[in-house]
């Protein structure tokens, strides 16, 4: 714990009068043994004005939030909030030297982040985060959690990391209150998807889905999409036990939609998220080809495959290719060993030889006049044809 304050020549250059406490998660991550988190810091009895001439470089308009000119970690000065529109954005913030550690500590989300170290050691907990942390509980601070649409996306996210600790039910009703009112409607997508990607990346996501759903805002923040399923729940729970990408994890997903097609701008996840997860699913619309694809018996066979492994992207792509393969395990279509194969014979399509059979087939092409594409096709056939497991296709 000691290590979250450390003698500092920048901190000596505020007022005297100037109280400097760690807060959040780095004190939280410290209780629980956890490697450090990022530091973030509450300024007590602080104006801008002192902040500015010690060094700190501001950031941010809605409230003042300052950077540290070595380490850039963020300082704020202590403050309060008080609700005066719908939305996340809705607030006021009041920050002058008046305002308290205690009511800085007040206006947060979980009495797990509402902790406090001072630079003595003392630990400030107003709001009994320490008995929440051994009790294992995510609990709200007070009423207002139900004003912040963004609390709800992160108690689903905080479940997903700890999925040992328990949601206080007064908590649960509170975002059920932020749906009822319909303030999750008025998360912008990027924020929503700052979240959800957050949660998929935890150690259990399938508990923030599973608050998600059951507070309603599912509903609210995805109302195109089906509520996910249970064996969506565990495909994407086995994915984050294999350390897949977030592009898997977003890509099973999505297989809950089913086969209609995503909704544009969805969450706004990254292109990559929305790539794979249409390529998953237009795999996955037919499994019963898979068989033939593994063991192609007969030129017909071996031409699906070629033209299986082009919708893939296998050569251009290999890196998605193979996450495209992980989801497909994870889904349970196909075994360990036809998995094998698919991604053996993608790679020897991906070979530098054949790469330069078939660069050879399309200049040769091009300097007779024939169709470039024909040539390239029957090129990867050939290719395709000399792996040792197809050799015998006629």
């Amino acid at each position: 714990m000691e290590a979250l304050h450390q003698a500092d020549p920048i901190r000596t250059k505020l007022p005297a009068s100037i109280e400097i406490f760690c807060v959040g998660g780095a004190v939280r991550d410290a209780l629980l043994g956890l490697p450090d988190s990022d530091r973030d810091y509450v300024v007590v009895g602080g104006t801008p004005e002192a902040m500015h001439s010690a060094g700190f470089t501001p950031v941010g308009q809605d409230f003042p939030v300052f950077l540290h000119p070595v380490t850039h970690e963020e300082y704020a000065l202590a403050r309060t909030e008080r609700k005066t529109a719908s939305g996340y954005k809705g607030f006021s913030f009041q920050a002058d030297p008046s305002v308290t550690l205690t009511q800085d500590l007040m206006r947060r989300d979980l009495t797990i982040n509402a902790i406090a170290l001072s630079r003595e050691g003392v630990l400030i907990d107003p709001c009994g985060g320490l008995h929440d942390l051994q009790a294992q509980c995510l609990r709200h601070v007070g009423p207002a959690f139900s004003e912040d649409p963004v609390r709800l996306l992160r108690l689903a996210r905080f479940a997903a990391r700890w999925p040992h600790f328990s949601i206080a039910e007064s908590t649960l009703a509170l975002c059920r209150e932020i749906v009822s009112r319909h303030e999750a409607q008025a998360l912008v997508p990027e924020r929503v998807w700052q979240e959800i990607a957050k949660g998929l990346m935890e150690s259990q996501p399938s508990r923030m889905l599973d608050v998600l759903v059951s507070t309603g805002a599912w509903m609210s923040l995805a109302e195109k999409l089906p509520a996910p399923s249970l064996v969506t729940q565990q495909q994407i729970d086995q994915a984050a036990k294999e350390s897949a990408a977030l592009e898997c994890r977003f890509g099973l997903l999505m297989l809950n939609a089913g086969r209609d097609p995503l909704p544009p701008g969805l969450f706004k996840a990254p292109r990559a998220c929305l790539e794979l997860a249409e390529l998953l699913q237009r795999q996955l619309l037919q499994p019963e080809r898979f068989s033939s694809l593994v063991s192609p018996k007969d030129s017909d066979a071996l031409a699906a495959l070629l033209e299986w492994l082009s919708h893939a992207d296998a050569q251009r792509r290999p890196e998605r290719f193979q996450q495209l393969l992980d989801c497909i395990r994870i889904t349970g279509v196909l075994s360990e060993q036809q998995i094998d194969r698919l991604a053996a014979y993608a790679k020897h399509l991906c070979q530098e030889t054949a790469q330069q059979q078939i660069a050879l087939a399309v200049r040769q092409a091009q300097q007779t006049g024939d169709s470039v594409t024909d040539a390239a096709r029957k090129a990867r056939l050939a290719v395709l044809r000399s792996h040792p497991d197809l050799r015998s296709i006629p």
